[in-house]
Parts: C-alpha cells; sequence; structure tokens
C-alpha cells in the first residue's frame, strides 16, 4: 500500500472512529461534521472527501461494524437454502449480541435512525442491499419478496433500536414474539387477487 493510500486508510479510520466516540455521548442530529473532523484530527473538509455526507459516514460505521457480524452466517444460511425461519434467526442474533454492549446499542440506535429518517443510503455491503434478500424468498416475486424484507427489517431495526435506548432492552418473550411475526410474515402464501 502505498502511504498516500495509507494516510487515507488511517484518516478514514480516524473519522469512524471519532464520528463513534461523539455519538456514543450526543445526539445524532447534534454531532457536526466539522466536530466530527476535529476529534478526528482531520481537516474540515474529510468527511466530504471520504464519504459526502455526514449520512455516508455513519452508513460506513454501521457497515464496517456490523457487516462483519452478519457476513458468514448468512453467507451459509444462502448458499445451503435454509429455512425462513433459519434466515431471521441469523438476522436476529447479532441483535441480540448488540444490545448486550453499549457501542452495540449506539449502533442499533443509529440503524434505527437512518432507517427511520429514510435517508437514501447508498450500501457496499452484501447483506445491506435488498438484493441480497429478495433471492432467498423464492416462491415469491421479486416485487413482493422485496416489500417483505422491506417490512420484516423495518420492523427489527426499529424494535432493536428503541429497545435499545432502554436499559432493560428486549425481554426473550419479546424477541421471541418478534422472530415467529417475521418468519410468519416472510413465509405466508402469497394471497391471490379477485
Amino acid at each position: 500500500m502505498s502511504e498516500k493510500a495509507s494516510a487515507a486508510t488511517g484518516t478514514r479510520e480516524r473519522l469512524l472512529a471519532a464520528a463513534e466516540r461523539l455519538l456514543l455521548t450526543e445526539r445524532y442530529e447534534d454531532v457536526s461534521v466539522r466536530g466530527i473532523c476535529a476529534a478526528a484530527g482531520a481537516n474540515a473538509a474529510a468527511v466530504h472527501y471520504h464519504f459526502g455526507s455526514k449520512e455516508a459516514l455513519v452508513s460506513a460505521l454501521i457497515e464496517d461494524r456490523l457487516g462483519p457480524l452478519w457476513a458468514g452466517r448468512l453467507a451459509v444460511v444462502s448458499a445451503e437454502r435454509e429455512s425462513v425461519g433459519a434466515v431471521v434467526d441469523a438476522v436476529i442474533e447479532p441483535f441480540l449480541a448488540l444490545a448486550d454492549d453499549p457501542v452495540g446499542r449506539l449502533h442499533l440506535r443509529l440503524l434505527a435512525q437512518l432507517m427511520h429518517g429514510r435517508q437514501p443510503m447508498i450500501w457496499n455491503h452484501r447483506w445491506f442491499r435488498m438484493e441480497s434478500w429478495v433471492a432467498l424468498l423464492p416462491e415469491l416475486s421479486e416485487a413482493e419478496s422485496r416489500r417483505r424484507w422491506m417490512l420484516a427489517f423495518d420492523l427489527i431495526i426499529m424494535r432493536f433500536g428503541a429497545a435499545s435506548a432502554t436499559e432493560h432492552g428486549m425481554s426473550a418473550q419479546s424477541v421471541d414474539t418478534l422472530r415467529d411475526f417475521v418468519v410468519a410474515g416472510l413465509a405466508a402464501p402469497v394471497k391471490e387477487k379477485k
């Protein structure tokens, strides 16, 4: 790796780490691009140079921190064409681990904020792009699969995001109910149109 590439990677990582530190103690709305750059010891335009926007930086942070948690297990369940229940378990299990850790709860809250705000995000990691999920419901049309997965992720992310804002989190019964509800919605037969 060249010195210039290494410096760029170093700056990118410093920006991600600074944003993460700031977001642990401040509300998303209160963390500015300028503040992130200052905390990272970077040029005031560094966030825009490396990411394009604050939202893109936060999505990169989420992908960098959460992507590896899903990648291995989801690759296995998708390659082996496991049941919808196994796929949902592979999605939910990392959320449970994240909910037990203060930094993990931050990531869940940020993900929920991004989803709730419906900001147009550019995701690079495979399991953050909807097209990776559509094929996991082969009995449905692409459009129907997409709609169901969007609803499933909205529900999962919002429930865990909201629970991460409290000290109590979600009870085991709530997690079981959420899982069963999502599985039922994804696996429901297609309703014939009259």
